[in-house]
This record gives structure tokens, sequence and C-alpha cells, in this order.
């Protein structure tokens, strides 16, 4: 079910990282029960008490059991792809806060690679646009891009609806998800969706923390947030941790590569800005980055303290300081990793109900 892939040194750490995490969220399904409140429907769409209001089309679209359980069906399978070697869930693996451990940028069928880094799947309710460059505005069409790019997925939606139907599976799901008739694009996308509503990640050590649920913060940790709120906070804003704007952060002096966010717009001022990230379960989702240029965390708050790069476009949160960048300590970087790793969604990574269906 899974891309041939070919893994040189460079992500000879990713890979074992990512086995080990693998393994050790296996082991914790198999012996827990799934990590859901048991006085509430756990296929009600909820928004945590701390987290902004959803921007999602619900009334559209609301999430039931059996959208739900259709959606993540097809988000694990391969069927998807033009070969049947790819599917949503090679780039976006539960263990690591559905993101891609391994490749720097994400790989397609016949190993074809990509331009950019696969971002995590997780609090897609919450998003006004989607990718690095924004190109999608709402998250029913966001499965398109993957199915049709000949470097991902490589298929025609038709193609996929087509082998949908052949299939001794799927028409009875959709019967039971949406009603009388066939599996159509709408109601492909729309199981999609519910299912990738329901992945919100709001369970983390920061969170308990902040709504009083009997969480304590160590010193460093403590330090780290008061760091992370005067240096980090304009641009991860809101329990979301992004303000899901477009920056430029002084990656690159020169965008011919990667214009970013201007592919779409077409707009100088927008030359090198791409989406602000969640640093939500930012500890598990290696490497960072559009490009995936980093591999640890302490490589990303060197940059912003030693490599900004100046250019037009540059963000002004970035020209604040004496010199460009953020000045910081060796010391407050640890505090600021330590606060981030406090973002670490155990029970996220660990749901049953996001795990893969076909693996009993």
């Amino acid at each position: 079910m899974g891309v041939n892939v070919h893994i040189d040194s460079r992500y000879f750490l990713f890979y074992m990282k990512a086995i080990v995490l693998l393994v050790c969220a296996a082991m914790v399904l198999s012996c827990s029960s799934e990590s859901v409140s048991p006085e509430r429907n756990p296929y009600e769409f909820q928004t945590p008490e701390n987290f902004p209001e959803a921007l999602y089309t619900f009334q559209n679209n609301p999430v039931t059991k059996e959208g739900f359980e259709l959606g993540r069906a097809l988000f694990y399978d391969p069927l998807l792809s033009r070969d049947s070697s790819i599917a949503c869930a090679n780039c976006h693996q539960q263990a690591v806060g559905f993101s891609d451990p391994i490749h720097t940028l994400s790989i397609g069928v016949n190993d074809r690679e990509g331009i950019r880094n696969a971002p995590a799947v997780q609090n897609m309710a919450f998003q006004r646009h989607f990718f690095w460059d924004g190109g999608v505005k709402h998250l029913d069409f966001v499965p398109i891009n993957a199915i049709t790019s000949e470097k991902e997925m490589d298929e025609k939606v038709a193609q996929v609806v087509m082998k949908l139907n052949r299939s001794k599976m799927y028409p009875e799901k959709f019967v039971k998800a949406f009603g009388d008739g066939e599996p159509t694009s709408q109601t492909m996308l729309y199981a999609l969706s519910q299912f990738m509503n329901m992945m919100a990640s709001s369970n983390s050590r920061y969170d308990k923390y902040v709504r009083q649920e009997g969480e304590v913060l160590t010193a460093d940790e403590l330090q780290g947030l008061t760091l992370f709120n005067a240096n980090c906070k304009s641009c991860h804003a809101t329990d979301l941790f992004s303000d899901g704007s477009f920056r430029n952060n002084g990656l690159d002096a020169s965008f011919d590569k990667d214009e970013g966010r201007a592919h779409i717009t077409e707009l100088a001022e927008d030359l090198g800005k791409f989406k602000v990230p969640s640093l939500r379960n930012a500890d598990l989702t290696a490497p960072y980055m559009h490009d995936g240029r980093f591999r640890t965390l302490k490589e990303v708050l060197d940059h912003y303290a030693e490599t900004v790069k100046p250019s037009e476009t540059l963000d002004p949160e970035l020209k604040k300081g004496p010199s460009l960048g953020i000045q910081m300590t060796e010391d407050e970087k640890a505090k600021i990793i330590a606060f981030i790793k406090t973002l670490t969604d155990k029970t996220f990574i660990q749901d049953k109900r996001f795990s893969n269906p076909f693996l009993k």
C-alpha cells in the first residue's frame, strides 16, 4: 500500500524517529481505550474551550459517524492515487502529528519529489487558507490538489470516483454516510473533510495548564512561555499558535526557486511569503519550514537569531531590533523549546479514531 522510498543518510535520523514513534504509538493504542471523553459523542465536532471559533461550513456538511468513518477509510486508502501506491496517510502520519518525518520534500507516485514539505494535518476546521501558499480557501477542496498533482497522486478526480463505484466496499459506505446514490466527487470530498475536521489537537500539557485542569508547567517551561509571548506570538498567535497569515521570515534573499504566496496572488509584495504554521506538536513534525531545510527546533531558533536574510518583503517583526531577526541567548532558546514541547498532544497522536482502519 506504500510507495517505494529511497532513503539516504540525510533522512536516517528522521526514519529512525518515525519508526520509534510509530511503534510507541501502536503499543499505547493496543492497550488503551479511545482517547475520547465518554460523556460526549466522539463524532460530534466541538470547539475546544481555549480555541477561537471554527471557520468550516458545518451547516453544509455536519460530521456524522458514518461520514467520518468513510473519510477515515479514504484518507488511508491508496486507491485515490493513479497507481494505488500513495494514500493521504503516506505524507501525514498520526504518530508524528500527521506530518512526514522522513522526507524534506513530499514524495508522490514513482518517487516523484514535490517542491515543498508536507504540512501537518491538524485543527483544519479553524483555518481560512490551506497549503504553504494559501492556494485553497476551503477544506473541501484541499484533497483535489493532492489527487490531481502529478508530483503527488497523479490521478483525475473522475477516475477516483469511478474506482469508488467499482469497489466492493465503498458504495455501501457512501449510502450509509450520505443516503441513496452512488459515490460522487462531492460526497467523497465531504467525507474527507468530516474526518479532517475532527482532527483537533487540543489536549497538550499547555492546554490543560491554561484550562486549569491540574497541569503544572516547570519553571523553565513558564519562562519559555514568557519568552515565547515576547518574541514569537506576533506570528504564532492564539491557542492555535498561528495567526494564519503569510510572512517572509528571512529564509532567502531571492525567490526564483519558490515565490511562495506570490505564486497565487501574482503580487510582488507577496514574494517569499509563506503561511505561518501552527507550533502545535512542533516537537514531532520535523523537518521544518516550507522546504524542510531545518531538522531541529534549535536550528529554527538559530535561524531567527543569526541567519535572517534581508529582502524587500521581509516581515517587519524581524526588523525591529538593532540587527535583523530576534535576539536570543542560548539559554533563552532552550527555554522556548522547553515551552514548545508542552504543545505536544499525546492524546491526538494516540487517538484510535484517527488510526488506520485497514490495520487490525
